[in-house]
């Protein structure tokens, strides 16, 4: 059982203070009685809901990190910890399609859910001789299925540098690098911007 002083229930206090609806009042309720029942991964998941619905800053996907942890749900704190980084950096939603194998891209599926890969992109910068400049971002596979040599998923980007993708917009194709030739074509579905606590939308 997580105590009743837990970051959850930090958590959801964090989310009262940026109530913005009448539906997200309701919500935040539901949290609330989650928490005294001690259904704390219902409360979880509907605080998960919020943070996608109304952008939240880091600590608030800190808060939730934690509460997995002592819960052992570790797929979930990977996830929450992606999710502070995200809001801290900024990042970039894309659908990526692989290049088959047969045309020279990997041989082997990028598991979904981990954050590891570090592919080197082609975001439109050259270098002075005329050369792309390659930038570095983390690559996270969205849903529960490898994304297969050949196939094609949603995706999202944690830029090493993120002023560098500023001038990126939805609908720009971007190119994955591991070696040469390139490893996969993505198209910018969504710019994540960086969520401070000061940029919050406050209560009326």
């Amino acid at each position: 059982m997580v105590p009743q002083d837990s970051p959850l229930l930090k958590a959801a206090r964090l989310c009262l203070a940026d109530v913005r609806a009448e539906e997200t009042a309701i919500e935040v309720a539901d949290v609330l009685e989650y928490l005294k029942h001690d259904e704390w991964e219902m409360a979880l998941l509907l605080l998960e809901d919020l943070g996608d619905a109304h952008p939240q800053p880091p600590e608030f996907w800190s808060l939730l990190a934690d509460a997995a942890r002592l819960m052992w749900l570790m797929s979930d704190v990977a996830w929450y910890e992606w999710r502070h980084d995200e809001a801290r950096n900024g990042g970039i939603r894309a659908e990526l399609c692989l290049v088959s194998t047969e045309n020279g891209s990997r041989a082997t599926p990028i598991p979904p859910c981990s954050g590891i890969l570090r592919p080197m992109w082609d975001i439109g910068h050259l270098t002075p001789a005329g050369e792309p400049l390659l930038s570095i971002a983390r690559l996270w596979v969205e849903g529960p299925d490898p994304l297969e040599p050949g196939g094609c998923s949603a995706v999202r980007l944690l830029p090493m540098t993120f002023e560098h993708w500023r001038h990126l917009k939805p609908g720009d194709p971007i190119m994955m690098h591991e070696r040469r030739p390139p490893a996969g074509t993505a198209r910018v579905i969504e710019i994540l911007q960086p969520v401070t606590a000061d940029a919050q939308p406050r209560e009326a």
